[in-house]
């Protein structure tokens, strides 16, 4: 019996969904997990890589690593917290930059998905997560 795997065809829309996306966010020098996640940093104020991870919903190992290429673009700052062990996040003025800089840019992407899925189904397509 042949069928298709739900896990692939997932994975090839979000591989496509996320190109498209950092495309529209290249002439801002980030892509979407980037930006994705200084928007994150930016709701949340000053937050702990663990919390940060929480919100992102990542592993800390792999919040970290993102947050130090952010930290080297100059988009995060980082000090030290009250728990030495843990630093402190927050959004720097370039970081801002660059979510006001992108902002049009990730809200053509978001136009080009729900003029290509058409309303409805880009609907579904934010539901989808939460269903699973």
């Amino acid at each position: 019996m042949k069928s298709q795997c739900y896990c692939n065809s997932l994975r090839t829309a979000a591989r496509k969904v996320t190109a498209l996306y950092d495309q529209a966010l290249a002439s801002v020098g980030v892509n979407l997990s980037q930006f994705s996640m200084l928007r994150r940093l930016e709701r949340a104020g000053e937050v702990s890589i663990t919390e940060l991870s929480r919100l992102c919903e990542l592993d800390r190992s792999t919040t970290g690593r993102n947050v130090k290429v952010l930290e080297r673009m100059g988009l995060v700052t980082a000090v030290a917290g009250e728990d030495q062990r843990e630093a402190t996040l927050s959004l720097s003025k370039r970081g801002r930059h660059v979510l006001d800089e992108g902002a049009p840019h990730w809200k053509r992407a978001q136009d080009e998905i729900e003029r290509k899925l058409g309303s409805r189904r880009a609907r579904e397509l934010l539901s989808l997560g939460d269903d699973l």
